[in-house]
């Protein structure tokens, strides 16, 4: 493989032991399909770019997502999408073992697909304005979090848009993997407090 970056590597070393075939599986698969990919990490996890973003994969507890950037433009013969949709989840679902995965062959036909998206620079329809506030993308780990505190999850769930959003891009903006988990183990014991983000600062 070439344009390999180590800290993926790290990334699928340091994964749980169901994650790690997983991970290196859905790897080799993205760079034959496309050999001019390269890979970052990038919200705390890995992303392959060719001409921009194509994909991304991350492992969690008991799971692993593998998610197309322009999901929304792949045809999808195969109809992959149908059953999970564009959720946090990516759109495989839960992905616990290699045998939750679509065949080498179909998968190579979509990281293919999108890859020529990023080539031909396609871009979505432009986005009319919203009459309310969009939908929050609440990273993956972070939901992985909450559940492991219910106090904290009740609290975020109960939280307004701007009191989730403030929470989500203090977490999702941290420059390393342990200023992200320190950030969340801080966020969980405020939220399971019943406390907003900017706590310290509301007038008593």
């Amino acid at each position: 493989m070439q344009n390999t970056d180590p800290r993926v590597t790290a990334y699928i070393q340091n994964a749980a032991p169901f994650a790690q075939p997983v991970l290196t599986h859905l790897r080799h698969i993205i760079h034959a399909a496309c050999p001019e990919v390269t890979e970052t990490i990038k919200w705390g996890f890995p992303n392959f770019d060719y001409n921009g973003i194509i994909c991304s994969m991350a492992a969690f507890k008991n799971h692993c997502t593998f998610s197309f950037w322009k999901a929304s433009l792949l045809s999808d013969p195969y109809k992959l999408f149908t059953a999970v949709g564009n959720t946090a989840m990516g759109q495989f679902g839960q992905i616990k073992s290699l045998s939750n995965l679509p065949s080498d062959i179909i998968l190579t036909a979509y990281i293919q697909e999108a890859a020529k998206l990023n080539k031909e620079k396609v871009k979505g329809a432009p986005r009319t304005k919203p009459t309310a506030a969009p939908e929050l993308l609440v990273p993956e780990y972070l939901l992985e979090a909450l559940t492991q505190n219910e106090n904290a999850q009740h609290t975020f769930e109960r939280f307004s848009y701007s009191h989730k959003k403030e929470y989500v891009s203090w977490i999702t903006e941290a420059k390393s993997e342990a200023t992200r988990q320190k950030r969340i183990n801080t966020a969980l014991e405020w939220m399971a407090e019943g406390k907003g983000r900017n706590w310290q600062y509301l007038k008593k």
